[in-house]
C-alpha cells in the first residue's frame, strides 16, 4: 500500500469517527481511499444513500491530510506499525471479518495478531482476590496446555491488568488494546506493565497520538478486544459493565463466550452468573474447559483439576497439610498454609503468629519464600492471602 493511500485512509477515520461500518462501506463502493479523495466533491451525487452531512464532511477531506502525514511520520519515528484494513497481509484476520473493524490500527511491539490461538480476557475493574487468582491459574494452565496462546485484554484496572500480568509471569504473549493513542499509557499506574508487554506481546489501538481520553473511546475499543480473539473469557463482572458489552460483541461476531461462575452471593460475579443462566456464555472452570469448547488440542493432557475457588464447605474434607503443594517443602511453610486454609484463605500477621505458634522473626522468614513461589500474596494492612 502506498503512503498516500494510507494517509487518505487515516483521514477517513478522522472525518467519520465512531462509524467504522460506514467507512468500510464507502471504501468498498468507491474502491479505495485515494478514489474517495479524488471524488470527494461528488460523493453526494455518487452515493445517494449517504446523508448530505456525511457528503459535506467528506468534501473537506484535504483539511485532515496534514495531521495524518504528521501521524505517519510519528509512527515511523517510534517504530509503530500502521495496519490498514485494505492490507490483508498485515491486518489481523479475525478482526477483519467484523463489519465494524477499524480501517486503521496502530501496533507497538512484536505480537503476532494472527496467532493460531487467541483469547480475550475481560472482567470488572473492581475485581476480588478470587478474580486475580483465577487470572493467575488460567494463565498458568494455558502456559502448560497451550503455550502459544495470545491473551488480549484492555490494560484497565482489575481483571484486565491481572490477566496481562499473569500472562507475563507465565511467559504467554499478551496484547493490550488501548482507548487512546500510543503516546501515553492510561492508567499511568500500568505503565511499567505496558513496557514489559512490549517485550512479550505489545499494545494496539485505533486512535492516533494525542487523542483525548474519553469514556466513549473505551466502549469503542471493546469491539477490538472481542474481534481479535477466537473466544472472550469473562472473569468476574457485576450485573452491568463493560465486560458484558464485550461479551455481547463477541457473540455478535459469532465468537465463543466463556465465563467463570461465581457463588450466588458474589456481587462481583453476578454478571457472569447471569450470562451463563441465559446461555450467553459457556460455563467454564478451567483452561481445559475453554480448550474443549474451542476444539483446541492441548500440547499436554490436563490434570483434571479446575481453578474454581468455592467455599471450604463445598469441598471434600481433607487434611490441609497432606494436600499442600509440593512447593511447600518444610513444616513451617506447611503450618502457614494450613492456618490460612483453615481460616478461609486470609489472615493478618498477628493471627498467623497465634495460629502457627511461630515467633514473629521465624514466621516472617518463611512468608517471603511462599510469596516468591506464588503460594501466598501479601495484602494491604499486613494481611496474607492463600493462592493455592
Amino acid at each position: 500500500m502506498t503512503d498516500q493511500e494510507l494517509i487518505y485512509t487515516m483521514a477517513l477515520t478522522r472525518l467519520m469517527p465512531f462509524n467504522a461500518s460506514q467507512q468500510r462501506t464507502l471504501l468498498n463502493e468507491v474502491g479505495s481511499a485515494t478514489a474517495v479523495f479524488e471524488n470527494r466533491r461528488d460523493l453526494g451525487r455518487m452515493m445517494e444513500h449517504f446523508s448530505p452531512r456525511a457528503a459535506e464532511v467528506l468534501a473537506g477531506m484535504e483539511s485532515e491530510l496534514g495531521r495524518c502525514e504528521q501521524e505517519l511520520s510519528y509512527a515511523r519515528e517510534h517504530k509503530i506499525k500502521v495496519l490498514a484494513l485494505q492490507d490483508p497481509s498485515a491486518y489481523p484476520r479475525r478482526l477483519r471479518q467484523c463489519d465494524d473493524a477499524p480501517l486503521i490500527l496502530y501496533q507497538l511491539g512484536a505480537a503476532d495478531l494472527n496467532a493460531k490461538h487467541v483469547i480475550s480476557v475481560v472482567g470488572t475493574r473492581r475485581c476480588t482476590e478470587r478474580g486475580r487468582d483465577l487470572c493467575n491459574s488460567l494463565a498458568a494452565d494455558l502456559a502448560r496446555l497451550l503455550p502459544d496462546t495470545l491473551v488480549v485484554s484492555g490494560l484497565a484496572y482489575g481483571i484486565d491488568i491481572a490477566a496481562h500480568r499473569a500472562s507475563l509471569a507465565n511467559h504467554l504473549p499478551t496484547v493490550g488494546v488501548l482507548a487512546h493513542g500510543l503516546d501515553e499509557i492510561y492508567p499511568r499506574l500500568h505503565r511499567q506493565t505496558a513496557i514489559e508487554m512490549l517485550q512479550q506481546g505489545g499494545l494496539l489501538t485505533e486512535f492516533m497520538s494525542h487523542t483525548q481520553i474519553e469514556k466513549v473511546n473505551f466502549v469503542q475499543r471493546n469491539r477490538i478486544v472481542a474481534g481479535l480473539a477466537d473466544a472472550t473469557v469473562v472473569i468476574e463482572s457485576p450485573e452491568r459493565g463493560g465486560s458484558l458489552i464485550t461479551a455481547e460483541m463477541a457473540s455478535g461476531y459469532n465468537r465463543e463466550v466463556c465465563s467463570f461462575p461465581g457463588r450466588p452471593t458474589d456481587i462481583a460475579s453476578a454478571g457472569c452468573n447471569h450470562l451463563i443462566r441465559r446461555q450467553g456464555a459457556h460455563l467454564v472452570t478451567s483452561a481445559a474447559d475453554i480448550l474443549a469448547d474451542l476444539g483446541w488440542e492441548p500440547v499436554c493432557q490436563p490434570d483434571g483439576q479446575g481453578v474454581m475457588d468455592f467455599p471450604a464447605a463445598a469441598q471434600p474434607s481433607e487434611n490441609p497439610a497432606s494436600a499442600a503443594s509440593p512447593l511447600v517443602a518444610v513444616p513451617e511453610e506447611q503450618a502457614i498454609v494450613s492456618a490460612l486454609k483453615a481460616c478461609g484463605g486470609d489472615l493478618s500477621l498477628s493471627d498467623l503468629i497465634a495460629k502457627t505458634g511461630l515467633p514473629v522473626a521465624r514466621l516472617t522468614s518463611f512468608l517471603l519464600p511462599l510469596e516468591m513461589k506464588g503460594i501466598i500474596r501479601k495484602l494491604a494492612g499486613n494481611k496474607y492471602h492463600l493462592i493455592h
